[in-house]
């Protein structure tokens, strides 16, 4: 399959978008995610016990729900990225491991496989995330209380 110069354009666009998801989350810095995602974007992340809905509200959530892990790191890979014009849909595969905060200076490290399914779409400020739903894969070493988010 040959690619024109637009399209490789377009797919790196995507997945520089891609990894500055991965970044924003992981520096926690909410605000940056208007710059990923479409205003209307819809977000998904109930299957791992978090919230879904609006930007705005995915923001609130990020912003109270990530105090308790100090540390995070998404790696992204396998992207799956299939571009149409000014619209497209990826499946990525996402390892995170993650710190959680135990209390009394105790932290515990557990890390969770997933997929991230998207929607994208070109705008006039490049390309943005329109929706996004998170897929579980697996888990381990997951911290007491948290064990059943595997559906283990």
């Amino acid at each position: 399959m040959t690619m024109s110069l637009q399209e490789m354009s377009d797919r790196f666009e995507v997945q520089d978008l891609l990894a500055d998801y991965a970044d924003a989350i992981d520096r926690k810095s909410w605000d940056e995610l208007d710059d990923i995602f479409t205003e209307d974007a819809f977000i998904d992340y109930s299957v791992m016990g978090g919230a879904k809905g609006s930007l705005a509200e995915i923001k609130k959530f990020l912003a109270e729900a990530m105090t308790i892990f100090p540390h995070t790191q998404h790696l992204v890979a396998n992207m799956q990225i299939r571009l149409r014009g000014d619209e497209g849909t990826g499946r990525i595969m996402c390892t995170n491991a993650q710190v959680m905060d135990m209390g009394e200076g105790k932290r515990h490290v557990f890390l969770l496989g997933l997929w991230y399914v998207d929607k994208y779409v070109r705008t006039d400020k490049g390309w943005r995330i329109r929706e996004r739903v998170e897929e579980k894969s697996w888990g381990h070493n997951l911290p007491k209380g948290l064990e059943g988010l595997m559906g283990d």
